[in-house]
This record gives structure tokens, sequence and C-alpha cells, in this order.
């Protein structure tokens, strides 16, 4: 029998569209949109369904759009698909969403408080000043060596995920990215990308959204969940009820240890990774990190038939 995985995407994943054939044809979708629209006061829906891209791609939408697909896609999953996962994990945003999946935060609570995070971000530095970008060719101890480089002129640039082998992703203000999309010019084999991301997170340009998100994450109400959840900033742990708030909060300001993340569930023996949300941008990952994990995805109707037809036998 597969040990199965559950895993949730994050912020840079979204694109016009995302979730619109579930949730045209699924009234349990439809139903999480709904849910999440309500309390928001926000319509999700059309967000993420029809745009525009402009809307979307800002901080405060952004991660509640990512949110409510994964949330819905993964409610789908659970209803439509016969699978007891051994573990479960998130890429940033992405982590309240198996917060959720798993029963740790309730699905009432989690959309104000994502809600306050993504406003906290985006706060947290003016629109345009900052952002991320993605290296690779680099490992994370020789992307960390070219952000301090690149802080040498007065610009500010960290390492904040740690995605796979060759895959690191930096955050900074607009100085310190662009003096590093510079130097990595002139190392062969090295390329960098700037993510639709912005705002500067995992990094300590958020200490202010930290401090400010703190009263809202004390205030939910963590519990034990259903399934095991591996913290972004922590791998080597799990989520508990006792601290739950502790580890939601450090990963404001923490890099997220993605590779290490999939290391640990292949340690623990997981053999099989169901990606949950749009995009499939963490099953692209865990190829690089772990290959011989068997990988599905659900965003669609044909993924989720493809899911339906191994699982269910």
């Amino acid at each position: 029998m597969a040990r199965v995985a559950l895993v949730f995407p994050g912020q840079g994943t979204q694109h016009v569209g995302m979730g619109r054939e579930l949730y045209r044809g699924y009234q349990t979708v439809r139903d999480v949109f709904d849910e999440a629209s309500e309390i928001l006061k926000l319509d999700l829906a059309r967000l993420c369904c029809d745009g525009p891209r402009e809307l979307l791609d800002l901080t405060e939408n952004t991660q509640l759009a990512v949110l409510t697909c994964n949330l819905a896609i993964y409610r789908l999953f659970a209803e439509m698909v016969a699978v007891t996962p051994e573990v479960m994990a998130g890429h940033s945003v992405g982590e309240y969403a198996a917060l959720t999946a798993a029963g740790i935060i309730d699905a009432r609570q989690v959309f104000p408080l994502v809600e306050a995070r993504a406003r906290y971000h985006q706060e947290a530095m003016p629109l345009g000043q900052g952002g991320m970008a993605a290296i690779l060719g680099l490992d994370g101890v020789e992307a960390a060596d070219l952000c301090a480089a690149a802080a040498n002129d007065g610009g500010k640039v960290f390492v904040s995920i740690i995605n796979a082998p060759g895959q690191t992703v930096v955050s900074g203000d607009v100085l310190g990215l662009d003096r590093l999309i510079a130097l990595a010019a002139t190392r062969p084999g090295v390329k960098v990308v700037r993510l639709p991301i912005s705002v500067p997170c995992h990094c300590e340009l958020l200490t202010g959204a930290a401090e400010s998100l703190e009263t809202h994450i004390t205030s939910i109400d963590f519990r034990d969940g259903s399934c095991p959840v591996i913290p972004n900033c922590a791998p080597k742990l799990f989520y508990t009820r006792e601290i739950g708030a502790k580890l939601l909060l450090r990963q404001i300001t923490q890099p997220v240890r993605w590779q290490e993340t999939i290391e640990k569930m292949a340690s623990l023996g997981v053999d099989t990774i169901v990606e949950l949300g749009p995009k499939r941008t963490l099953v692209n990952l865990i190829k690089r990190i772990a290959p011989d994990i068997r990988l599905f995805f659900v965003e669609d109707g044909p993924s989720l038939d493809r899911a339906q037809a191994y699982f269910n036998g």
C-alpha cells in the first residue's frame, strides 16, 4: 500500500484561470470559494477565474486566492479519492492549507488569519520597493555568498527559500535584488528569474509584519491534527498545539526549507506525493529532490481523473 503525503503550493503559483474548471464542475469546490468569499467579503471565484492578473498578483490578494484554491481542491480530492495521508506540508502560504486540511487550524479561522498575514506583508514595504527572485544553478550556501556580495552596495537581499538542488529563492529590496542579478550575470551557468511576488517574503525585512501578526496568530485555537504537518522553518519538527503559533511566526522571517521537507518525507517512508493546488510547481521541485517518489498533482479534471484511477483502482 502506498505511503502518501499531500503538499500544497504557495505564492508565485497563481495564474488567472486557476481552479476554473473544477469550480464549474463541482459543488464542493464552489462551496469552499463561497465560504471564503463570505468570510472575506471578496469575490475569490472571480479573482481566481477571471483576474485581472494585476489584482491577482498583489500579495494581499494572492495569498487568499492560492489558499482558497488549495483548500477547494483538497476538499474535492478528499471526497473523491481513497487516500489516508501519512504527512502533509505546504510551501509558504500553502502551509496554512496543510494546517487546515489536517484539522490543526479551523477553516473559518484560517481565512481571516491569512487576510491579516497578506495585509501585513503588503504593508511591510511600499509597492515596487521589494520582491523575490529565483536563482538557478546555485545551492543555498552559494546563494548566501552572492547575497552577501550584493549587500556590499547598501542593498538588502537574503536567501528566503531553499527549494531543491540548484534552485534557491532570494528576497530583498530593489537595490539588493538588482545588484544580485547583475552579479549573477557574471557567473557561468547561473540564471536569475524575478518572481510575481510584490514583497520580500521569508526574511528579516518582514520582522514588522511578524510583530503585527503575532496577536492574530496567538488568538488561533491550534489543535492536535489528524495528520502530522512538517513546518517550513523547522523540518525536523511537526506542528503541535503547543508550538503552532511560534512556528507560524517564525515562518514569516525565516527561510522555507523545502528541500529538507521532502527529504524528511522520504525518511518517513513516503513513496507517493500528491500536490493539491495550481500549477504543479512542487511536483517539478520534488522530482529534483527525491526522484524515486511517485508523483501526482490535482489542479483540473484530467489530473483528478488520474488520481482517482490510481488510488481508487
